[in-house]
C-alpha cells in the first residue's frame, strides 16, 4: 500500500507552496526523536535486563524487551497519517484464548507480526533515525543556514565577515548575497528531497508494521483463508436452514398426514378401503422415519444445544457397536469445528459397524494447544484404507477447509485409528 497522498503531491507543480514538505520534515523528525528515544531505550532494558539475569529478575524484562516493537508499531501507523491520510491498519493476529497478561503474552509472542514488529524497532532504533536526523540536516537545515547567511552577518559578523557552515569564510555582502542565492536554490531540491525521503521511509514502515496491500501474496493468502471460513460458516448456515424448515414444515405436514390417515384408518369399516388405509398410515410412518433420520444427519439438534461432547455420546448410543466415549470439552467450539468434528465421527462410526467386525470402539480427545484433537478407534480386522473409497477422502476434505489433519492407522489384524487435529479456540464455556 503505498503512501498515494505524498506521491501525488510531490507530482504537483504548487508542491512547495503546499504543506506536504512541512508533513514530511515532521515525519522525519518525530521518527529522528522516536529512533533515539528507542536506541536509548532498548540500551537500558538490555543492560538492566542482562545484569539482573544473575537473579533470575531480568528475564521477565528480557522477554517485554521482545515486545518493544509493539507499541512502536502503533505509534509508527499514527505517525504515517502524516503524509498519507490512508490508514496503515495492523497486521491480522489472532485473539489471546482467555483474558489476562498471560494469555495475551502468550499470543503474542507467538506471532510472526510480533518478531516482525520487533526487526522494526531494531532497524529504527540502529539505521533509520539517524538517516531521518541526517536527510534533515543536508535538505533543511544547511540550506536554511546559508539563505540566512546576509543575516547572520549583519547580526554577528558587525558586517565585515562571517563562517559558512563553520567551513568558509564569507566577507563581502555580494558573496554573502550569493551565498543565501545558493542556498535558496537548494531549500528548493531540498523541499523535494525531504517529500522523496519521507515517501521512502513510509514505504519501509508500511511494510514492516502495516497490513500487507492488495497485491501481496501474504495478503492474498490471508483473504483466502478469509474467505474460506465464511464460506464454512454460510455452508453451516445453509445446513441449520434446511434442517429447520424440514423440521417445522415437511416433518409437520408428515405427522399431521400421519394422524389424518390413523383416523380415517379407526373410522374406516373393515374390507379393502380399510387394507389400504393401513398401507398408507404405515408408509406414513416410515417416511416421518427416514425424514427424521435426515434431518438428524443434516444437524443434529444435540449438538445444536448442548454441544460437541453431547453430540457424540448420541451418535455412539446409536452405534451398531459398542462405543466408551471420553471426550473433554469445557466449553463450546466454533459452530463449524463441531459440525465437522461430529460428522467425522459419525461417519467413522457407520465404517466401524459396516466394514470393521469389531467388537468395541472408543472415541477420545479434548482440546489441547489451541487445537482440538479426536481419536476414533477400534478393535476390528483393520485393513482401511483412505484410497478405496470409504468416505474417508471426503471427511479428509471437510476437516483441511479448516485448516485441519486427518489421519489413519489401520494395519491388517487392526487395530484401527482415525486421529483428527483441528485449530479452534472457544467460543464459549460450560456453566
Amino acid at each position: 500500500m503505498r503512501s498515494r497522498d505524498l506521491w501525488q503531491a510531490l507530482s504537483a507543480r504548487r508542491y512547495l507552496l503546499s504543506a506536504w514538505p512541512w508533513r514530511a520534515t515532521a515525519y522525519l523528525v518525530t521518527g529522528a526523536v522516536a529512533g533515539a528515544a528507542t536506541l536509548v531505550g532498548l540500551a537500558v532494558a538490555l543492560v538492566v535486563g542482562g545484569v539482573l539475569t544473575v537473579v533470575l529478575v531480568g528475564l521477565p524484562l528480557l522477554v517485554l524487551t521482545a515486545l518493544a516493537g509493539v507499541p512502536l508499531a502503533r505509534l509508527e501507523r499514527r505517525r504515517l497519517r502524516l503524509i498519507d491520510r490512508a490508514p496503515a491498519p495492523a497486521r491480522p493476529v489472532r485473539q489471546p484464548p482467555a483474558t489476562g497478561p498471560w494469555p495475551w503474552l502468550i499470543t503474542r509472542l507467538r506471532e510472526r507480526a510480533t518478531w516482525r514488529e520487533l526487526g522494526h524497532a531494531l532497524l529504527f532504533a540502529l539505521l533509520l533515525w539517524p538517516l531521518d536526523a541526517l536527510v534533515v540536516a543536508f535538505a533543511l537545515a544547511a540550506p536554511l543556514h546559508l539563505a540566512a547567511t546576509p543575516l547572520v552577518m549583519a547580526a554577528f559578523g558587525g558586517g565585515e565577515e562571517v563562517k559558512v557552515l563553520k567551513q568558509w569564510t564569507v566577507t563581502t555582502w555580494p558573496a554573502a548575497s550569493g551565498v543565501a542565492v545558493l542556498g535558496l536554490l537548494l531549500l528548493v531540491l531540498g523541499g523535494y528531497a525531504l517529500g522523496l525521503a519521507a515517501g521512502v521511509r513510509a514505504e519501509l514502515a508500511r511494510v514492516l508494521v502495516g497490513a500487507p496491500g492488495e497485491g501481496d501474496p501474504e495478503a492474498r493468502v490471508v483473504e483466502l483463508t478469509r474467505s474460506r471460513s465464511r464460506l464454512v460458516d454460510a455452508f453451516e448456515a445453509e445446513r441449520r436452514r434446511i434442517e429447520r424448515d424440514l423440521h417445522d414444515g415437511a416433518q409437520q405436514r408428515l405427522v399431521a398426514l400421519t394422524m389424518a390417515l390413523g383416523l380415517a384408518r379407526l373410522d374406516a369399516p373393515p374390507g379393502p378401503l380399510a387394507d389400504q388405509l393401513a398401507k398408507a398410515h404405515g408408509e406414513a410412518g416410515r417416511a416421518l422415519e427416514e425424514l427424521r433420520e435426515l434431518i438428524h444427519g443434516i444437524h443434529p439438534k444435540v449438538l445444536a444445544d448442548y454441544g460437541l461432547p453431547a453430540a457424540v455420546a448420541d451418535a455412539a448410543d446409536r452405534s451398531a457397536v459398542p462405543v466408551d466415549v471420553a471426550l473433554e470439552l469445557p466449553g463450546r467450539l466454533p459452530r463449524a469445528v463441531e459440525a465437522a468434528a461430529y460428522f467425522v465421527v459419525c461417519e467413522a462410526l457407520a465404517n466401524v459397524g459396516r466394514h470393521s467386525g469389531a467388537d468395541r470402539a472408543e472415541v477420545t480427545g479434548g482440546h489441547r494447544d489451541g487445537r482440538l484433537l479426536l481419536r476414533i478407534r477400534d478393535d476390528g480386522r483393520g485393513g482401511a484404507d483412505s484410497a478405496a473409497g470409504s468416505g474417508l477422502t471426503g471427511l479428509a476434505d471437510r476437516v483441511s477447509v479448516l485448516d485441519g489433519r486427518l489421519s489413519l492407522s489401520s494395519p491388517p489384524g487392526g487395530p484401527t485409528l482415525l486421529s483428527v487435529e483441528i485449530p479452534c479456540e472457544w467460543t464459549e464455556r460450560f456453566a
